[in-house]
């Protein structure tokens, strides 16, 4: 004897919810949860010309079907995706990934490809288009992000390879870097950048003994700031300083670990506060 077991549409629906949300989760975490024991690198072949490489152009696109979860978990962290990124702009720190992921699925559905200016971003929309600025040697180029990640602590932007090789940053693995989500039309709208963040200033490069800073927390109470000055440096031996700025008439103090002058160190010095439960920053360049 058999039973037929009858479905609702309801419960149909549902179904069809829930595989598109595992669907989702899976292709976000293709590169995130790849083999760990196979190196990234470098095609070979030493004969892509950076001048030669055009940038991205703007263009309206529809949001993708994928990748655009309004949050997803990757190794036990949430991140939440922007709702609208119109005028976002972020300074930090850059990395790059290139022949080991050269073929695979992005976070979108698209094919990742290394020779191509595209980047992965944790929370703006996909797809979107983006200005990033070295900030050592200010070359700019425009990539368009159909992808998710960087999912290291410290980490803001991955470029492909094309457009690390452009903005001179393969050799070093890193670098520091201003991004800023473009209009269609190619146009920047920074009005709206990361709060409590200093104005952007991109009228010269940043030397190496500049060095930059991690800002773990602002405060509009100075007494508020200076405490929290003292709980972080129990935690770091660099030097903890509150910067003082005003924003929107207001005075806001600044608790920052620095100047540091390389990524390894601001590493490591993330890693220790993430230990001891201090887990927001964000990198600035005065």
């Amino acid at each position: 004897m058999f039973t037929r077991t009858l479905v609702s549409h309801g419960q149909m629906r549902g179904l069809y919810l829930y595989l598109r949300v595992l669907l989702l989760v899976s292709l976000v975490m293709q590169l995130s949860c790849s083999d760990s024991s196979v190196k990234d690198s470098a095609p070979k072949s030493k004969s892509v010309d950076p001048e030669s490489i055009p940038d991205a152009v703007p263009r309206a696109e529809p949001r993708s079907k994928y990748g655009n979860p309004e949050s997803y978990v990757v190794f036990g962290k949430r991140y939440h995706v922007m709702k609208d990124s119109k005028g976002f702009s972020q300074r930090g720190i850059a990395s790059w990934y290139g022949k080991k992921f050269h073929g695979r699925k992005t976070s979108n559905g698209e094919t990742y490809d290394m020779y191509a200016m595209t980047a992965a971003h944790k929370k703006i929309p996909l797809p979107a288009y983006v200005e990033v600025i070295n900030l050592k040697n200010k070359r700019r180029i425009i990539v368009r992000v159909n992808d998710r990640g960087p999912f290291h602590e410290n980490r803001i932007i991955d470029l492909s390879y094309s457009a690390a090789l452009k903005l001179d940053i393969v050799k070093n693995g890193t670098g520091l870097v201003e991004i800023r989500v473009l209009e269609s039309g190619g146009e920047t709208e920074a009005e709206n950048s990361e709060s409590l963040n200093a104005p952007l200033q991109t009228s010269s490069a940043i030397k190496d003994t500049d060095g930059f800073y991690i800002q773990v927390g602002a405060f509009v109470d100075a007494e508020n700031a200076r405490s929290f000055q003292n709980r972080v440096r129990l935690i770091s031996k660099n030097n903890v300083e509150i910067s003082e700025v005003l924003i929107n008439g207001k005075t806001v103090y600044r608790v920052q670990i620095g100047p540091i002058n390389n990524v390894d160190t601001a590493d490591r010095i993330v890693a220790k506060l993430g230990e001891k439960g201090i887990n927001e920053h964000q990198i600035v360049v005065r």
